[in-house]
């Protein structure tokens, strides 16, 4: 129960952060492009990269700090910075056509996943 609650609390967080990223990257640069999404994926990424660096080298990297943050935090603001991670650790681990395979099957099926429910709903409208 300790873990549910560590991750929707960083959830929280994350969420609320991401919306205002949206609204200030709307404002600042217009709603013609998603600078939002794009703004908070680079983010999470980077900012997954930096903690879970600092957490392997410098932290004990307590599982209810990682749940906080990289599961609830990182995981409210940008789930691309956990498919970031996955494609790092594979990467690292030598298992370049496993990451690509990844990669592609990640972005080709979610887009394509999202057209579907696009399509079903409005079959049934």
């Amino acid at each position: 129960m300790n873990a549910i609650l560590l991750v929707a609390s960083g959830g929280a967080i994350g969420s609320v952060a991401r919306y205002l990223v949206g609204v200030l990257m709307t404002r600042a640069f217009g709603a013609n492009y998603p600078y939002g999404t794009l703004t908070v994926n680079v983010a999470g990424g980077f900012l997954m990269g930096l903690f879970i660096g600092i957490m392997a080298q410098r932290l004990e990297g307590s599982m209810d700090l990682r749940l906080f943050v990289a599961v609830g935090i990182m995981g409210g603001f940008t789930t691309f910075s956990s498919f970031s991670l996955d494609v790092a650790v594979l990467w690292e681990r030598g298992e370049l056509l496993t990451a690509l395979i990844y990669v592609l099957a990640s972005v080709i099926l979610s887009i394509g996943a999202l057209f579907l429910g696009l399509w079903l709903a409005r079959m049934t409208a």
